[in-house]
């Protein structure tokens, strides 16, 4: 997975790019916040950013204010890097739009810690839109089948938006994920089913009759 590194300090910045290459991640280096946007912008984002707080061009907090407020549909994961430790600090970043702040000097263990929070967010927030997509499809695929539809007075089609004709089983199946099964209802038992079953015995009984020669 790619991993953006937004540092102007070299000596942090190639420390980062060591580590993340060590644990497995493909990382993108920017030195300083306007390259960074850059990369952030692009059509194929990095989904987590390690980000200097200050940086040359656009600081870490600015990037973070701004990328927030653009329509982004895929998630983004930004820890912010920085000397600043004081609550004031942190609660500053993560207003911002932080999700993480890391301070210096960094444990390598506690960032890779916190870098693997970040992609399990990243996986829980991409599994929810995904869900969410499936959960569309449902509420339009149900929307298809209300309002107003023209049935036939006499056999009971429907019509749909292009002046075809179904029955009433074909048009919902093509428009839900119902199946049918069929069976007889207890009216249509009466009126029909018994009648008919009567005139077969009748015509059972009369077949039975001996006729005389």
């Amino acid at each position: 997975m790619k991993i953006l590194i937004a540092e102007d300090d070299s000596v942090c910045r190639y420390t980062l790019e060591a580590m993340l290459k060590q644990w497995g991640y493909y990382p993108i280096v920017a030195v300083d916040g306007n390259e960074a946007w850059q990369f952030l912008t692009s059509e194929d984002p990095p989904k987590l950013a390690i980000i200097d707080r200050i940086m040359p061009g656009m600081d870490g907090l600015d990037i973070c204010r701004q990328i927030r407020e653009l329509p982004i549909t895929k998630p983004l994961y930004i820890i912010i890097l920085t000397h600043k430790n004081r609550k004031e600090d942190i609660v500053e970043g993560l207003i911002a739009g932080a999700d993480d702040y890391v301070t210096k000097p960094f444990n390598s263990e506690e960032l890779r810690a916190r870098v693997k929070v970040g992609l399990r967010m990243i996986n829980l927030q991409q599994e929810l839109t995904e869900r969410v997509k499936e959960l569309e499809k449902a509420i339009a695929h149900i929307k298809q089948l209300q309002g107003l539809l023209p049935i036939c007075s006499y056999c009971k089609k429907i019509r749909d938006d292009q002046n075809d004709w179904w029955k009433v089983e074909d048009y919902v199946s093509k428009h839900s994920d119902a199946q049918f099964s069929h069976g007889i209802c207890p009216d249509c038992y009466k009126k029909i089913v018994e009648p008919e079953l009567k005139e077969l015995k009748s015509d059972e009984n009369v077949k039975s009759i001996p006729h005389s020669d």
